[in-house]
């Protein structure tokens, strides 16, 4: 089942076969701690936020592949932003962005990309790496940084919030808080010229489509476990999640899910609404 506005679609599809990569897609609220999370530093310029975590209910009731689902998550720390091009090219040497400009998140990175920033990041600052390159498998028990699990990104983006956007079910005040297609100029922005939600996360939703750890699978939610789901043990496609500045609106709410080849297997670059946060287990710090 093919989700999103057609015009977004058929741009996609024809800069998916120009790249060489096969697009794939897929076919009530929180209960965590309503007090906001303390901010953290990294040990870098980069600065986190603790996320209390707790339980919440999941997916998106007009969503067939994201049925509503109690799970709870362990308290994590996530980045405050995007990273940004300048944090990229810091620790990996490179910006393979297309929209160059240091305050703007680095967007045309690979799922495998952004794991190896992870993996460099963490060398960086004395931590565990929490990826295996060769097998790319996540060690969830390192200290060190890697992309979050899908309910750990639904989690941070909903902030205590039980409707279908952080901000309530009527998005008419998304544009204070996300760029999307009818308000980004028709490219990426700067980080955190936004509202935060009430966690205070910049660009949760919007700006660009942030990847998760987990492979993606249609029907995952009728079989993911309660604690700490981490999404099927293979698949095709790795999650994205939140929004991006070429897509509507209706992409930004919480439970919405979409997914991307991961580019590690192919020559595919990432395209420029591709972009990361790291996050790091709250029992490291």
């Amino acid at each position: 089942m093919r989700k999103s506005c057609a015009i977004v679609l058929i741009l996609s599809g024809i800069l998916a076969l120009f790249l060489g990569c096969e697009r794939r897609t897929p076919e009530e609220g929180s209960t965590a701690s309503a007090n906001a999370p303390a901010k953290a530093d990294a040990g870098s310029a980069i600065e986190m936020v603790l996320i209390p975590g707790g339980k919440f209910t999941m997916g998106d009731k007009d969503e067939p592949d994201a049925p509503l689902h109690e799970v709870a998550v362990s308290p994590f720390y996530m980045d405050k932003h995007l990273v940004t091009q300048e944090q990229y090219q810091r620790v990996i040497g490179d910006n393979p962005s297309r929209w160059k400009r240091d305050n703007n998140p680095v967007e045309q990175v690979r799922w495998s990309d952004a794991v190896k920033f992870c993996n460099a990041r963490s060398r960086l600052e004395g931590l565990e790496s929490c990826y295996n390159l060769e097998t790319w498998e996540c060690n969830f028990d390192a200290n060190g940084y890697r992309l979050p699990t899908e309910a750990e990104w639904e989690c941070a983006c909903r902030a205590g919030a039980k409707t279908a956007y952080f901000l309530g079910d009527n998005p008419s005040q998304l544009a204070d808080y996300a760029w999307f297609e009818k308000n980004s100029g028709g490219h990426p922005q700067p980080v955190g010229q936004k509202k935060p939600n009430a966690w205070g996360l910049y660009d949760i939703c919007g700006n660009l489509w942030q990847w998760c750890n987990d492979f993606y699978g249609v029907d995952y939610y009728g079989q993911s476990p309660q604690q700490d789901p981490r999404g099927p043990k293979e698949g095709d496609t790795r999650v994205v999640r939140g929004g991006a500045w070429k897509f509507s609106g209706d992409n930004s709410r919480c439970g919405y899910r979409y997914n991307e080849n991961p580019g590690y297997v192919d020559v595919c670059f990432g395209y420029d609404i591709y972009g990361f946060r790291c996050v790091r287990v709250a029992s490291a710090r």
